[in-house]
């Protein structure tokens, strides 16, 4: 391995040898090994002003966007170039810390310097740099001039239009240049224009990760046998497709119509009890009764406060271990953020006074992180809990269509079927499923889904629930 070079005859070498071949620079100076797509992507970015990658996930393209910065920067003259991404973690803790993973073993390393908001070429910071900017503001994409400019957009399915246009109006100069990568999330933006209506206008790649050497066949399986070949997850993070739909009911209604129309036994020794307590005055306190695949009928209350909805959840309790000799424990699982926490203190300390063996309550953050923290197909807690009670559903119905009797019940209750199949869903900037907000599902005329919920609650396993709690004195 040859000598670091030194400032001056380090740039002059570097501007003849590798100006238009960002392929052999990478292998050359960083010691980059590009896959066959990669080196496509990379020729397109050095003869092309526009180049658009979407791809599944695991396939390298922060390793190819990190590698591109560094030879713009080392291969054109006072050069800027602006990496972006829709959220802090994925630009500063993913792509900003590429940079510097491939920077720092590379034989470049004496002319750049690597701070945490940008990489200069040293005795040059003003005007021969890279700089990370969150895609927050579209003011943060602007003001940026020079003959040379690179912007690298990374996840840009996630990147609001404004955003891209502010981009798109500063890139003036014959030697300006976009790079977006991502996996394509969204049907509709820039990122999925410049696939579709505006792709003359673009170099276009895809990447699927069942052809990359990098990406984790055991993952990409995993994903296909829990979500269906054809499913938007997989379209998203597999095959480097965009989803069939945006924002689809999360819950069809076909599915919800089936459990609702069936009629199961109650069987097994606990109670689930799901409680969703009422965050503002119209909206309701729901108590849903599961015992095995039955769900009972709700019980639903307006403007209780937490002592009232805690003696209810109580009393509903034992009157179904009254009814249903054969429960022997009673598991009250709350929706624990906000005024659910009262619920839950309170029902700890009648459960502990009064030594109810068996009982135990579990609380329940929607907003939290999802627990399946190894994989996160979801963007939170809530998503992953709606998620059980789906997949549930969906399992019902195609044993139903091979002839096998409805397995889940559901009360026949019109409100409860409209909130379970009127809550859309979104793929986020990640590839990860989301549930529409319930801020977002009020501006669109409809009800809080609280009876949905509740019944979602009732079907929250181990699996999902974090025991923040001591088990009751008396157990």
């Amino acid at each position: 391995m040859s000598k670091p070079f030194n400032v001056i005859a380090g740039i002059e070498q570097l501007l003849d040898l590798y100006w238009d071949d960002p392929v052999s620079f990478a292998e050359d100076m960083l010691g980059f090994d590009p896959d066959d797509w990669q080196r496509h992507v990379m020729i397109d970015v050095a003869q092309y002003p526009r180049t658009s990658v979407r791809s599944g996930q695991g396939v390298g393209k922060t390793g190819l966007e990190a590698a591109l910065v560094i030879w713009f920067l080392c291969c054109r003259p006072n050069p800027k170039v602006v990496c972006t991404a829709p959220t802090k973690q994925q630009l500063h803790d993913v792509l900003w810390a590429e940079v510097a993973k491939w920077l720092e073993n590379s034989m470049v390393k004496n002319l750049l310097k690597w701070t945490k908001t940008k990489v200069y070429m040293i005795g040059h910071e003003q005007r021969w740099f890279a700089t990370a900017r969150t895609a927050n503001k579209p003011e943060n994409m602007q003001g940026f001039h020079e003959d040379f400019m690179l912007f690298v957009v990374d996840e840009a399915s996630g990147v609001a239009d404004p955003i891209m246009e502010a981009i798109l109006g500063t890139l003036s100069g014959a030697e300006n240049k976009l790079l977006m990568c991502g996996n394509p999330t969204r049907t509709s933006g820039v990122f999925y224009d410049s696939h579709n209506r505006d792709r003359s206008r673009f170099r276009t790649h895809k990447v699927d990760s069942r052809n990359s050497k990098r990406a984790s066949k055991e993952n990409i399986q995993m994903l296909i046998d829990k979500y269906g070949a054809e499913s938007d997850v997989v379209r998203v993070r597999v095959y480097g497709e965009f989803p069939k739909a945006e924002a689809d009911a999360f819950i069809a209604l076909e599915l919800a119509e089936l459990a609702a129309s069936a009629t199961v036994d109650a069987v097994g020794e606990t109670l689930h009890l799901g409680v969703d307590v009422a965050r503002f005055g119209d909206d309701e306190t729901v108590i849903a009764p599961r015992i095995g695949m039955k769900v009972f009928t709700l019980r639903c209350y307006n403007k209780q406060d937490t002592m009232e909805t805690a003696g209810r959840v109580l009393n509903i309790g034992k009157e179904m271990l009254s009814s249903y000799p054969q429960l022997q424990f009673v598991e009250i699982k709350v929706d624990d953020s906000g005024v659910g926490g009262g619920v839950t203190d309170r029902l700890n300390e009648v459960i502990r006074e009064e030594g109810l063996y068996g009982w135990r309550v579990i609380p329940v953050n929607n907003g939290s992180k999802p627990t399946d923290d190894e994989i996160e197909h979801y963007e939170n807690r809530g998503t992953e809990a709606w998620a059980v009670i789906r997949d549930v559903l969906q399992e019902c119905f195609s044993k139903h269509l091979q002839g096998e009797p409805v397995s889940i019940e559901l009360p026949n209750d019109e409100r409860l079927i409209t909130q379970l199949t009127q809550r859309k869903y979104r793929m986020t900037s990640k590839g990860k499923l989301a549930l529409e907000r319930k801020e977002d599902m009020k501006k669109r005329g409809l009800d809080s889904p609280d009876r949905a919920d509740a019944v979602v609650l009732s079907f929250v396993t181990e699996k999902v629930v974090h025991y923040t709690s001591q088990r009751p004195a008396g157990w």
